[in-house]
């Protein structure tokens, strides 16, 4: 059986991921879930950060494809 303070646990995580998924900004998702410093919160959701990174590469290139020069 799972702790309370594990349940706890992943239950923030989830929703952190989600939050960062709707493009919150990383500052408020370390103050909401009381993390000392910045680097924590970027570092345990780094694999997020880098999808979101991905998507957002490849929605530029759609965009630069859909205007070419002239």
């Amino acid at each position: 059986m799972i702790s309370t303070s594990t349940a706890r646990m992943k239950k923030a995580q989830s929703c952190a991921s989600l939050l960062l998924d709707q493009g919150v900004d990383l500052v408020v998702i370390k103050e909401l879930l009381g993390h000392a410093h910045i680097s924590i919160t970027a570092d345990t959701y780094a694999h997020v950060r880098l999808r979101l990174q991905r998507d957002v590469i490849e929605r530029m290139a759609g965009a630069l494809d859909s205007h070419p020069e002239t």
